[in-house]
């Protein structure tokens, strides 16, 4: 039992530790990308202004992709706690949803002055050639999302046949995408216009609206 425990308290120091390393590359790597606006570093720079060595980044990470699936990872995480804040817990789960979509696809799309390649560099390439990873980094931005849906649909607010867990997979790729998408007519892509596309397929209209097709029908 004490060697157990010997054992025990051993490894719990050591884990500190590598959570404190851990964090010192994460930190410096974030510095090299906020003043580069860009993911493109190498992991010399990064052991360098941790100031740790190279031999103890290799023991942290595989290479410079896994630290960026870090990186990315917990930027979603407070991504999600910003979109959470901002959708809050009102009555409609429609404005929710809606609130949260456009809200994703501001934060995800090319911004100079915002400096977000993690999402504007990175994300998009993970999305085609490290699908499983993507899902995995995804999980709470799908959880938030999931919610919303389910929300939606439960209060009868949405159309068709496609599962609520489907659609909002669907809606996180669909805003992500168009969020990084060439600008139509030189015009550059608009949170409301990303809205307008999700909510036609998935959101029942509402009497204004409904009003407003049926007079342009008879016109």
């Amino acid at each position: 039992m004490w060697r157990q425990r010997a054992v025990e308290r051993s490894l719990r120091t050591a884990k500190v530790r590598a959570g404190v390393r851990v964090q010192r590359f994460l930190d410096a790597a974030q510095a090299i990308i906020t003043e580069k606006g860009s993911t493109d570093f190498t992991v010399q720079e990064v052991v360098d202004r941790s100031r740790q060595s190279l031999r103890s980044f290799y023991l942290q990470f595989d290479g410079k992709h896994a630290l960026l699936m870090t990186l990315y990872e917990d930027a979603l995480g407070k991504t999600v706690e910003q979109i959470r804040a901002a959708s809050g817990n009102g009555a409609d789960p429609v404005e929710r949803l809606r609130t949260s979509v456009q809200l994703l696809f501001q934060l995800c799309r090319p911004d100079p002055q915002a400096r977000r390649p993690l999402f504007t560099e990175f994300a998009p390439q993970l999305l085609s050639s490290h699908p499983v990873e993507v899902r995995m980094a995804h999980a709470s931005l799908f959880a938030l999302f999931d919610d919303l849906v389910a929300d939606a649909a439960a209060a009868g607010m949405l159309h068709g046949s496609i599962a609520p867990r489907r659609l909002a997979a669907m809606i996180i790729h669909t805003v992500m995408f168009l969020s990084q998408a060439p600008s139509v007519e030189a015009l550059p892509t608009t949170a409301e216009e990303v809205w307008e596309f999700c909510a036609r397929g998935i959101a029942i209209d509402r009497p204004a609206a409904a009003g407003a097709e049926h007079s342009r029908d008879e016109h």
